[in-house]
């Protein structure tokens, strides 16, 4: 069961938005996706980031990451690459305080340079 922080967004998802149900964790399709079938995948309690998981929690959550890559491939054969990513601490731009992770469909053109890929979150140290 999860634990509910009155405050977290996380906490009280409608249960409309969940896609897949496993036992420590959520899918949702993200509100505002970077690109067509962006995942998250939430923890059910609340733990601020993946360095708060239990060992039990990080190994349903690698094998949800596995999951849901394949589901995405089945329903879009046009994708081409992932990334993966998640935010943990202020400094490293999360804003929801609650441990979720990205799973990004990329395709192929989707950008005009992929080069470094998520060494984007500081653009000037992308390229190397």
């Amino acid at each position: 069961m999860a634990v509910s922080h009155s405050n977290c967004l996380f906490c009280h998802l409608p249960s409309e938005r969940i896609v897949f149900d496993a036992s420590h964790h959520w899918v949702i399709r993200d509100a505002y996706p970077v690109t067509t079938g962006h995942t998250l995948i939430i923890s059910k309690r609340h733990a601020e980031t993946w360095f708060d998981l239990t060992d039990e929690e990080q190994a349903e959550l690698n094998h949800l990451l596995c999951d849901q890559r394949e589901q995405l491939l089945k329903q879009d054969a046009s994708i081409t690459g992932f990334n993966i990513g998640m935010n943990c601490g202020e400094a490293a731009g999360q804003t929801v305080m609650h441990c979720h992770i990205h799973l990004i469909p990329r395709f192929q053109g989707d950008s005009k340079n992929t080069r470094g890929g998520v060494r984007g979150v500081t653009p000037e140290k992308q390229t190397y």
